[in-house]
């Protein structure tokens, strides 16, 4: 070995001893922190904040523990390892320094004076046009140099005024006042003993010494460039959601008030009783606890009165709309969009205009939407009840009958609100699935009609044996889509239902996301209105699970 190689080797050693001593610090100081924080009071911090700081601490220790035996004996898992905690790291710093500096403030109050600067911004693009000047005098090499020159001053001038303008120099004095306290400083050298150890540990020469193949350095890459959108999912989506699941389990009230309460919020959900009656008629309070139950039904079984009642009885209305508009939503929906997707997909003229129509009511907002058939459903007024009018004057002329005007009151009869959100909700969505409808059709080969043509198969023929069983995977997901988007309604009835607090005549459109918007964001019941939630995603998962067992049975796939 010569001896640049033997230079190059003890370089190696030294960093790989350090890189273990820096891990081992880390494990050190994260242990501390847990510490530390078991050791504080509960009362002084929110619970999914402490949680969440057990877990990044719990994690982080764990991860520089185990990497420090591992980088001694060079083995690539301990570099993999040292990579994430350090970058893990690295964020954390990177954050806590910027809130501790004020630096999310600082940018708030930057926007507010940075109008002042914008005028003398009008001075960098002036240097801009000064320094492009000089390439039309490339013949003459001095003058396009001095352009340049003038121009790049004259930025670097109007910046420094603009800078000036917007206050950054008394955001930088604020900046540096913050130092003289220790804790900037930690995390500073924190940070930039992560970014060094990042570094470093990229390098090809340390990749070889931790016997990484050209694989491994290709996937370490990738997780890098994709670690914003995984964060962005960890922080944004699944701790959100975690979080949500460990404020089911409390009486959270967004006043402060957390405390750990269990099931006590699904035992309420949950909560029923059956009691029987002594005819059909009698009164709920002789054979129910009203302090807790309220009567939820009542039916004739084998000859016998029999009376449900539910501690949440909004619940259980709010479960058997969602349901009922699900069963609705889905046929009037679907068959019309399927229906639909055939005839865009012949090859009349204006199809793509026709297609394009069509769509247009999916991207719409769905406030306007339901503001426009709230005004169709105007009892009064409405055009549908003006249709109706018409259709039966016109039977009533024609046939000399005497049927009379039922002049349906849409929005405010129990008996038809909810039905009145299904036929907008359907309308709303007929387009999407269309669409979708289309893209499957459109991906048959055009040999499997043209042979069922031959064999004397007719239109109906061939869209029932050619087009359905083809178009089956496509169908799974539009159904899938349509169930979970049927499940989840909420804009439509909370904006076409003008009532106050929303839900309809007597509750008639009242739905499980509506239920737990009332309860999390109108009585500010987060504990409940979380375990809400909860109760539907497992509804919705149950469902969409028995999709997906159907499916792989009907295809034969496991």
């Amino acid at each position: 070995m010569s001896i640049a190689e033997q230079k190059v080797e003890r370089g190696i050693k030294q960093f790989i001893r350090g890189t273990a001593i820096w891990q081992g610090l880390i494990a050190v100081a994260s242990a501390v922190g847990l510490v530390i924080l078991l050791s504080r009071p509960p009362e002084d911090m929110a619970g999914w904040l402490r949680i969440l700081l057990l877990v990044v601490l719990a994690g982080l220790g764990i991860g520089a523990g185990l990497s420090v035996s591992m980088i001694w004996r060079r083995q690539h898992t301990g570099r993999v390892i040292a990579l994430t905690v350090n970058y893990l790291l690295f964020l954390t710093s990177l954050l806590a320094l910027m809130q501790y500096l004020g630096v999310f403030v600082g940018i708030d109050a930057l926007g507010a004076t940075f109008g002042r600067g914008i005028p003398w911004l009008g001075g960098c693009i002036a240097g801009y046009l000064i320094g492009t000047m000089g390439d039309k005098f490339e013949s003459n090499y001095d003058k396009a140099q001095l352009l340049r020159q003038i121009g790049k001053a004259v930025m670097l001038i109007f910046l420094a005024i603009f800078l000036i303008a917007v206050g950054i120099v008394q955001a930088f004095l604020f900046l540096m006042r913050q130092f003289t306290q220790p804790l900037p400083f930690i995390l500073a050298v924190m940070l930039v003993a992560t970014i060094f150890f990042l570094r470093r540990l990229s390098k090809a020469e340390i990749a070889a010494a931790f016997h990484a193949k050209s694989a491994d350095n290709e996937a370490i890459s990738g997780f890098l460039f994709l670690s914003p959108n995984l964060l962005g999912f960890l922080f944004f989506f699944a701790g959100p959601l975690l979080l949500s699941l460990y404020v089911s389990f409390t009486n959270s009230d967004s006043f402060g008030t957390q405390d750990w309460v269990g099931l006590n919020n699904y035992a309420k959900i949950f909560n029923l009783t059956v009691a029987k009656l002594d005819f059909m008629d009698q009164p709920a309070t002789e054979v129910l606890n009203t302090k807790v139950y309220d009567e939820l039904t009542r039916f004739k079984w084998i000859g016998n009165g029999i009376i449900i009642g539910a501690e949440d009885k909004l619940f259980w209305i709010a479960l058997r709309n969602t349901l009922v508009f699900t069963l609705l939503a889905l046929p009037l929906s679907i068959i019309p969009a399927l229906i639909l997707a055939s005839l865009l997909n012949s090859k009349l003229p204006g199809m793509k205009f026709f297609r394009a129509v069509y769509f247009l009511p999916t991207v719409a907002a769905v406030v306007g939407v339901a503001l426009i058939w709230q005004w169709l459903y105007n009892a009064a007024v409405g055009y549908i009840n003006f249709s109706i009018l018409n259709v039966i004057e016109s039977i009533n002329a024609l046939l000399g009958t005497q049927i009379v005007d039922p002049q349906i009151r849409w929005l405010s009869d129990t008996k038809v609100a909810l039905v009145a959100v299904v036929i907008m909700s359907a309308w709303q969505w007929l387009g999407y699935y269309s669409v979708i409808f289309l893209a499957g059709m459109q991906n048959i080969p055009k040999e499997l009609y043209e042979a069922a043509k031959v064999d004397g198969a007719n239109a109906i023929s061939r869209f029932m044996n050619v087009t359905l069983p083809l178009l089956a995977p496509t169908t799974f997901y539009v159904v899938t889509t349509a169930v979970i988007n049927a499940l989840q309604v909420f804009e439509q009835v909370y904006v076409l239902i003008p009532t106050e607090p929303p839900g309809g005549p007597a509750n008639s459109t009242m739905t499980i996301v509506l239920y737990l918007y009332q309860k999390g964001f109108q009585r500010f019941q987060q504990g409940y209105a979380s375990a809400v939630a909860w109760v539907l995603f497992l509804l919705i998962f149950i469902i969409t699970l028995i999709q997906f067992r159907r499916q792989s049975k009907s295809t034969g796939a496991y």
